[in-house]
């Protein structure tokens, strides 16, 4: 069966994941640096928990968004990396 080439990870979730790995002193696995699934899974399972405005939007919802943007051709509002609740209601309005 066909196996389809893994997405390598945006440069959003690099930024976001070496930023969680310098805080936490810890390196990025190598499976990470080269599959978004991989780096979103990890991401979330080291991330830190709340933030200033509430829970940010997942490393999946993200990933879902920015597919969905590239086949609608539609920006992301800002916003919505920060709320989870934002981008969902904007990942529902554009699916």
């Amino acid at each position: 069966m066909f196996e389809p080439t893994p997405l390598p990870p945006t440069q959003k979730q690099l930024d976001y994941a070496r930023a969680i790995a310098r805080r936490l002193d810890m390196a990025i696995p190598r499976a990470g640096l080269e599959d978004r699934q991989a780096l979103s899974r990890w991401i979330d399972s080291h991330k830190p928990s709340g933030g200033v405005h509430g829970p940010g939007a997942t490393s999946r919802q993200v990933a879902f968004a920015e597919k969905i943007a590239r086949i609608k051709r539609r920006a992301i509002p800002d916003e919505c990396f920060r709320d989870a609740g934002l981008m969902s209601r904007w990942i529902d309005a554009n699916r």
